[in-house]
């Protein structure tokens, strides 16, 4: 499959894009940094250097590659987990302009697929944005993937566990890639859903 996946070099991206390629699927990988395109080439990529907030290049920037799949992996986040009050506003930006952006690329290109990340918590005072963010991606058909809070290597968390509802990095990465055709509608991923994904299993077998 073509997949266009915004937000490439993201926590979760730079671990979505090998597992996507691993599977046989020719990604376009955006990033908004020039300097990081080379590395996304030499990954396997098709690197496309496009900020979320021009419209015009973004639709024209997905509808080149002809993807049957968008995904929506973009957020404004700091590095370090005592700045993030900060980011609200650029972040919730990300959650309005940026998806309503990203869902009129994905229309023009005719795609088929869309995912999109959200979380399984709800931000105080943040709401409206995520609401908006999660009703734009449901409206067009697409796949809302509610994230427990990341820890491991390159989170907020590198050694210890968030509080719940939480997931590990590359089990997010693993279990969102599984998802490359799963059917519109909202997935919520976290330690407690694997858990109950493994019990599930035993009890099948």
């Amino acid at each position: 499959m073509r997949v266009f996946l915004a937000g490439a070099t993201g926590v979760i991206g730079c671990r979505l894009l090998p597992g996507l390629i691993a599977d046989g699927h020719a990604v376009a990988a955006m990033t908004r940094t020039p300097g990081k395109a080379e590395p996304l080439k030499l990954a396997g990529a098709t690197p496309v250097v496009c900020n979320l907030f021009d419209p015009v290049a973004l639709t024209e920037a997905v509808t080149r590659f002809e993807p049957e799949a968008v995904w929506h992996m973009v957020t404004d986040l700091p590095d370090r987990l005592d700045d993030l009050a900060g980011f609200g506003i650029r972040n919730d930006r990300v959650r309005t302009e940026g998806t309503r952006n990203v869902v009129a690329a994905f229309a023009a290109a005719g795609a088929r697929h869309l995912l999109a990340q959200s979380i399984a918590w709800r931000p105080e005072g943040r709401e409206h944005a995520l609401d908006e963010h999660e009703r734009r991606v449901l409206q067009a058909g697409g796949v809302l993937v509610r994230y427990g809070q990341f820890y491991g290597p390159g989170t907020f968390y590198p050694d210890r566990l968030p509080p719940p509802p939480r997931l590990h990095l590359e089990a997010a990465a693993a279990r969102t890639v599984e998802l490359i055709s799963a059917p519109s509608g909202i997935v919520t991923l976290t330690d407690d859903t694997a858990a109950d994904e493994s019990t599930a299993a035993v009890r099948k077998v």
